[in-house]
């Protein structure tokens, strides 16, 4: 294999990269990029390898979420917070379920481009280049502002930092604290039947912080009831970008890169000779691999051939994401495979992108129960094959958007108008994000973990 460098992902074949019409404008910026500081530290990228080794080792479990796509229209410390916030509510719940500690990373501070299914949309007949994220162009459909304008990673860069100090912040300054966190849970707690096992979890939760407090173990005196450990990430897509924000680490002269602790390859750009696997191969960061029902088991272990050859436990997810009727076509095949060649990888289950179906009215959506039933058939894969389902990757906000059907909040089609703000996919809203959590929490419980 040819000896890896930064830009080496220049000789391979790539897709779903913009080919921006002013090439002197784009160096400046790539330029301009390289000397800015990074955004994330090595030694950051090396605690989350080792708590996503103890997720594939069976003693964690990652939770993954946030943003479909950031916007830089949305970019508000109340929405960061909110999803921040319900993403420690989703953890808290999730480590009642499995009685591990959970690994949480967001799809934050540079989730802010996407691949498109079609590289151009038509408008009342008039053809224009797709929206593929803030970072690369608009999404108002207009001629000019549809051209990728390479400036734009300037202001994502610009936003991703901001964004990152608050959730620092947040992370570090008591607003995480255990105590806060259930309270919100408890808030959350709905009436009928489900309400009461939300209730009954909620209250055992509330019952150990009470125990711990009475023994004199409290936020005031345990850093880790006050203070949490929180990872970003987004997908490895606008290489550009990511070439320019790849150092060297002082401290053990590996290569890292800083626009974010864990990066993945989408299922459209993870092709073998891809530029984006060629990136991420010579990386140190945890790097996800998203498995959907193209993927076969041949090109999954020559993926990891590549990416993984030395079979380091932490440095490869696999995020499965087939659709909730597929999962038992596709996924045993894989598992069986991984297992076979002794490789050592973390599971995690995608259960939206293979979910996603238009409504009536012709507006994408996603159906909670389709999320759900992903979920569960991936679990009882993963017993039936003995292995370990070690992670949950979903896209959804702290918002109150109606972005996806169903769930306690029992939206429905005609409600998806009300509050549908998404740039790109639907996601879960708050509630309907907490109520997966106690579900799968209930899930978890059921099969053993």
């Amino acid at each position: 294999m040819k000896q890896w460098q930064p830009n080496s992902w220049r000789l391979h074949p790539v897709k779903h990269i913009p080919d921006y019409p002013d090439k002197e404008k784009l160096d400046e910026v790539e330029k301009t990029l390289l000397g800015f500081p990074p955004l994330v530290f090595a030694g950051e990228v090396r605690s989350l390898r080792r708590h996503l080794a103890a997720a594939a080792e069976g003693s964690a479990f990652l939770l993954q979420g946030g943003d479909c796509a950031e916007s830089f229209s949305e970019f508000h410390a109340d929405n960061i917070r909110d999803t921040f916030r319900v993403l420690l509510q989703m953890a808290v719940i999730l480590t009642s379920g499995t009685n591990m500690p959970v690994v949480k990373v967001g799809r934050m501070a540079g989730q802010f481009a996407k691949p498109r299914s079609s590289p151009t949309e038509v408008v009342n007949g008039e053809e224009l280049p797709s929206y593929t994220g803030d970072i690369i162009n608009d999404i108002r459909f207009d001629a000019d502002k549809r051209k990728p304008n390479p400036k734009r990673m300037l202001k994502a860069y610009s936003q991703a930092a901001s964004t990152l100090n608050l959730l620092r912040a947040f992370a570090d300054g008591g607003y995480a604290d255990l105590r806060h966190v259930q309270s919100w849970n408890m808030g959350f707690v709905k009436s009928g039947p489900q309400g009461e096992r939300y209730r009954y979890l909620a209250e055992q939760i509330q019952e150990s912080l009470n125990f711990m407090e009475a023994l004199g173990i409290s936020s005031q005196n345990t850093p880790q009831l006050r203070r949490v450990k929180y990872f970003t990430s987004h997908e490895a897509l606008l290489l550009p970008y990511e070439e320019a924000l790849t150092r060297v680490d002082s401290t053990s002269g590996d290569v890292y890169n800083t626009s974010a602790h864990f990066l993945w390859i989408g299922d459209r750009t993870r092709f073998l000779d891809s530029a984006h696997v060629e990136f991420c191969r010579g990386i140190q960061n945890p790097v996800g691999i998203k498995c959907g029902p193209s993927m076969n088991s041949d090109e999954l272990i020559e993926l990891l051939d590549i990416l993984n050859p030395d079979n380091e436990s932490g440095r490869i997810t696999l995020i499965t994401r087939f659709g909730h009727d597929k999962v038992e076509t596709y996924l045993p095949g894989l598992i069986r495979r991984v297992q076979a060649e002794g490789r050592t990888v973390l599971w995690s289950c995608d259960p939206m992108h293979g979910n996603t179906i238009k409504s009536s009215k012709g507006i994408k959506t996603r159906p909670f129960d389709r999320i759900l039933d992903e979920v569960k058939e991936s679990l009882n894969v993963h017993r039936a094959e003995g292995s370990y389902a070690g992670g949950i990757h979903l896209e959804m906000t702290g918002q109150n958007v109606t972005e996806c059907t169903g769930g306690l909040d029992d939206i429905s089609e005609a409600d998806l108008s009300d509050r549908y703000r998404t740039h790109c996919d639907p996601r879960l809203n708050a509630n309907q994000a907490i109520e997966l959590a106690f579900l799968i929490a209930d899930e978890l419980k059921q099969n053993g973990h």
